[in-house]
């Protein structure tokens, strides 16, 4: 994977360069850019030699529904004529690590047992960014075999209040 990290890198820095204010705007669209290019079809196709860098864009671009900004479509051609299309999803995660460096900000995935909607969610972000000290974006997944309680996963730290986590300690406690 340091291959992948060391072809986005400079892709995600000369975005973030280039997007300027429109930050959110531009993490909006390389998401949904690197969401299509993780299609192991579309890769399959836009690597086959017989396809075109046009025929890869008109694709992608309908795909994408045809609302891309213009300077998506520049970053898409530029992506496309360097047969950069499996990169996609590595350059979207490192320019929103740039994007959340720049604003002090984290990603941070809660997974839970259960649906996390309106005032839990609220009284969970607070708890989690007073805990972590930094604003974070949190993004929630449903886990049943958690049985109760969040697992949170902020960058390489993990947080794991679950019920099956206290009982794997508990059968640990046991056996040993």
């Amino acid at each position: 994977m340091a291959e992948l990290a060391t072809i986005a890198r400079p892709y995600a820095e000369a975005l973030f360069k280039t997007a300027g204010g429109d930050l959110a705007g531009t993490a909006v669209w390389l998401d949904g850019l690197a969401a299509i290019a993780s299609n192991a079809q579309l890769q399959q196709y836009a690597d086959n030699p017989s396809v075109t860098s046009a025929q890869a864009f008109e694709v992608i671009a309908g795909v994408a529904g045809g609302k891309l900004p213009e300077a998506a479509k520049n970053f898409l051609r530029a992506v496309i004529d360097n047969g950069r299309i499996s990169v996609l999803p590595e350059i979207a995660s490192q320019f929103r690590v740039l994007k959340n460096a720049q604003s002090g900000s984290s990603d941070a995935t809660v997974y839970s047992a259960f649906a996390l909607e309106g005032a839990a969610l609220a009284d969970l972000a607070a708890t989690l960014e007073k805990r972590f000290g930094k604003k974070l974006n949190l993004k929630v997944e449903l886990e049943p075999e958690l049985i109760g309680g969040v697992r949170v996963v902020v960058g390489d730290e993990v947080l794991d209040t679950s019920v099956k986590a206290r009982l794997e300690q508990m059968k640990v406690a046991l056996i040993s």
